[in-house]
């Protein structure tokens, strides 16, 4: 039995500060969606939402906000939460729905009404909480965070703040190409390098905004998508959601002390690498098969992070991979084509979401002046607090 999925529809309302609830952005994203399938909103067997936690108790249950928005029709309803992977977790519970025979259309919508500024744990005590206790014990903010994960590469790898702007330069050009993006100006280097510093050595430019912003999915049976006269969908061959391995003895967030390795060894991969590994292995790829990538760019270096983590390149070589411009329109493997979280900013639930839309455009040879030439397979990652892992392989 395959364990392929078909993604017969996208779509996404544009990023920016909107002011409008969650629910509005995410409703605009499923009807582009399910009118770029061709299907009917009354032939989807199941909605999954994917969560955001700061738009009110109904962003909880964001499957069945959504389909109280879109209109009840008796369709199942799922809610996941995983921070930053939600949509890759959403995307999951769909597959498995369908593979199940559960349901043979299902609707997966990521939507966030993002606050100004970073994001912060929502009030009360919560001492066994690490997210609220970095903030409250550490001062540690999500820019902090970046900071240090910059200041770890140029430490053990050698990447200058040049590279790091380098990054920005790419993603800014894309981004200027797309029409959902928040930011469509392209960056110089020295425009950049002119930005205030908000967390040495990254500067205003080096950091992704929070934004409000949907995503949404029209995914199926194979089956199904031939019925519907689509002999060669884009599909869905692997999912990875995969968690930390003990002991954790990267510097990781949420984590500002590492698990002690005194007794116990560390482990072999990095958490981020088993995320890619594991999506590698049920999709019977490897990163020489891919024609791009979409990664998780919370900074212009954890953006060269992914490159190693991905195995795009060797540990240590990402800077060398970008400045080849391997990773840029035209290289060996393009990375972050929609612009990336340099150009969208981070509407938490609808992110991962969004990058297999982008996937999916590129697969369909439909991404305009952003196409890559011949795509024919793609990954996207990043991570959720807390050690959600988020990796889905995509074919055509």
């Amino acid at each position: 039995m395959t364990t392929d999925v078909a993604v017969l529809g996208v779509g996404m309302h544009p990023w920016g500060k909107w002011g409008r609830s969650f629910v509005e952005y995410g409703t605009v994203a499923a009807r582009a969606a399910l009118t770029d399938a061709g299907v009917d909103w009354r032939d989807v067997g199941s909605i999954v939402g994917a969560d955001t936690v700061r738009g009110g108790y109904p962003g909880y249950v964001a499957g069945a906000t959504f389909a109280r928005a879109l209109g009840r029709q008796g369709a199942r309803v799922t809610s996941v939460y995983a921070a930053c992977a939600s949509g890759a977790q959403a995307v999951a519970a769909a597959r498995a729905q369908i593979l199940a025979g559960l349901a043979e259309v299902v609707l997966v919508v990521g939507a966030d009404a993002a606050p100004k500024g970073f994001f912060r744990p929502a009030g009360g005590d919560r001492p066994d909480d690490p997210d609220w206790l970095r903030f409250r014990l550490l001062g540690a903010t999500n820019p902090a965070y970046f900071g240090l994960y910059a200041r770890r590469r140029m430490a053990v790898h050698g990447d200058t703040p040049e590279d790091f702007a380098r990054v920005k330069v790419k993603n800014a050009a894309l981004g200027a190409l797309n029409p959902y993006a928040r930011y469509r100006n392209r960056i110089t280097a020295e425009e950049v390098a002119a930005s205030a510093v908000v967390a040495d050595p990254l500067r205003l430019l080096d950091i992704c905004a929070t934004s409000d912003g949907g995503a949404a999915l029209v995914l199926s049976s194979i089956a199904f998508a031939q019925r519907q006269g689509v002999a060669r969908p884009v599909r869905i061959r692997s999912v990875s959601t995969v968690s930390p391995r003990f002991p954790n003895t990267e510097l990781d967030m949420p984590d500002i002390a590492t698990d002690s390795a005194v007794a116990v060894e560390p482990a072999a991969e990095a958490f981020r690498a088993s995320i890619a590994r594991t999506a590698y292995e049920e999709a019977g790829l490897g990163p020489e098969d891919l024609s791009l990538a979409e990664v998780y760019d919370l900074s212009t270096a954890m953006e060269l992070q992914w490159y190693e983590d991905l195995g795009l390149c060797a540990d240590g070589e990402a800077a060398k991979l970008l400045r080849e411009g391997a990773t840029a329109p035209g290289g060996r493997i393009p990375v972050n084509t929609s612009g990336g979280l340099a150009s969208f900013g981070e509407a938490v639930p609808a992110q991962a979401i969004a990058q297999l839309c982008e996937l999916t455009w590129q697969l369909r040879g439909a991404a305009g002046e952003r196409q890559v030439t011949g795509a024919r397979a793609g990954i996207t990652a990043n991570q959720g607090l807390f050690g959600h892992g988020s990796a889905v392989v995509v074919v055509r």
